[in-house]
């Protein structure tokens, strides 16, 4: 089968890898010069598969609203008259229950899973190297109020068989030797053993490069993706700034700019841009700088080691598609990093980065068939589109060739938003 894929982001390239490896004909397509030059460049780093957690939680609205009064808030609306932003954040609302949580914790951490086998598998078939590390995950709780909310993502990682432990104050500095120079700070942390890091930027070239090389996966690059052609046998093309494409399957993968390319076909994906902000900051003292990913769970940012680099991820920003670097959106991380690994890096020297996480009302991503034979979807995956981009993408393979999949694909696809 020829399949066209729309987007080489992570999840564009790693659905490539799955569907090429089944023996499809594969090209990619993307307006960028290169893979992974959007929300996939600059992400926190983190591989986070049991820390999967809808942001739409018990208690957010509330929250939100003191956080817009506070200097250093994980959440920044920017007030606009944006019907799409009102619609997508009242249905983020409604899934801020417990009931709601817990069903779509499970649906996360079900792909996170699966998405940790297959990017393991993958690792030794491939053999591609991406500044990666696979010591963990680290949660700091500053307050013990954190401690106690916990709980309840601590019963949903046993039921899925997710490793993890609740560690006191003076446990934590046996994971992240560094925090034993800011005493005091934290009253807690909850490790996951089994989480990684590594350059997600890295990692996608370094996979198109074998895609190409060792699958025959076509990339074509700098090519503006315009719209999708119907008819009366289903999607019949592509138009873009080469000319149409066609192939047999068409698969979305283009992140917040996904429900402009599908709403002409009657689809309608509550995606929304939930922008994000890094830091890249350069190690100056190895002993000082974290040794895998902790999240300050107050702040929510990630702090991640690569080689020689440190990358620090944080804010969720409703901004539209806005792409600007205000210095007063770095404050939070910049902040942050100084404040856990005062010694670590050289913030002053750091690459400063924004990008737009597809996020959508629930936080769970949008994978699997549209009402299009041959349309499908791989997209909706917020700020954890790095750590369950394998999952889905071999999901997604699976689907495609009428293969029992791997894992139970209910409630994924676009199909639960219908009511």
């Amino acid at each position: 089968m020829k399949v066209l894929i729309l987007g080489s982001g992570v999840v564009g390239v790693t659905s490539a890898y799955y569907l090429a490896r089944q023996g499809h004909e594969v090209t990619v397509v993307d307006r960028q010069p290169a893979p992974a030059m959007e929300t996939s460049y600059g992400n926190a780093g983190q591989v986070s598969f049991g820390f999967s957690s809808p942001w739409a939680a018990p208690g957010i609205p509330q929250k939100a609203v003191k956080w817009m009064f506070q200097e250093h808030a994980p959440l920044k609306i920017q007030p606009r008259m944006d019907p799409t932003m009102a619609r997508f954040m009242m249905k983020m609302f409604g899934n801020c229950n417990a009931e709601r949580y817990a069903v779509n914790k499970e649906r996360m951490v079900r792909i996170a899973e699966h998405s940790r086998a297959c990017i393991d598998a993958l690792r030794a078939e491939t053999g591609i190297r991406y500044e990666d590390r696979q010591r963990g995950l680290l949660q700091l709780f500053r307050h013990d109020s954190q401690v106690e909310a916990v709980a309840k993502d601590m019963k949903v990682l046993e039921q899925c068989g997710v490793r993890h432990r609740l560690l006191g104050a003076e446990e934590i500095a046996g994971v992240e030797p560094a925090l034993a120079r800011v005493p005091g700070k934290f009253v807690g942390g909850l490790h996951l053993p089994d989480d990684q890091t590594g350059d997600c930027h890295l990692f996608t070239n370094r996979l198109a490069d074998h895609c190409r090389e060792r699958l025959g996966v076509e990339f074509r690059f700098n090519v503006d993706i315009q719209r999708i052609r119907r008819g009366n046998a289903g999607i019949e093309g592509v138009i873009t700034s080469a000319g149409e494409l066609t192939a047999d399957a068409y698969v979305v993968c283009l992140g917040s700019y996904s429900p402009f390319l599908v709403k002409d076909l009657g689809i309608r994906l509550p995606i929304y841009p939930v922008k994000g902000y890094s830091l890249t900051v350069p190690v100056i003292d190895d002993g000082g700088a974290p040794q895998s990913t902790v999240m300050d769970e107050t702040y929510k940012v990630a702090i991640s080691r690569f080689d020689d680099r440190i990358r620090v991820g944080g804010t969720a920003e409703l901004a539209g598609h806005d792409l600007s670097l205000p210095e007063k959106r770095r404050a939070t991380i910049d902040m942050v990093v100084r404040d856990v690994f005062p010694e670590g890096g050289d913030v002053d020297r750091a690459e400063f980065w924004s990008g737009l996480r597809p996020m959508t009302p629930d936080s769970t991503p949008i994978v699997g068939a549209t009402r299009y034979d041959n349309l499908w979807l791989n997209t909706g995956h917020g700020t954890l589109g790095w750590t369950m981009s394998c999952g889905s993408a071999q999901l997604l393979s699976d689907l495609m060739a009428a293969e029992s999949p791997r894992i139970d694909p209910q409630g994924l696809d676009v199909s639960r938003y219908a009511a």
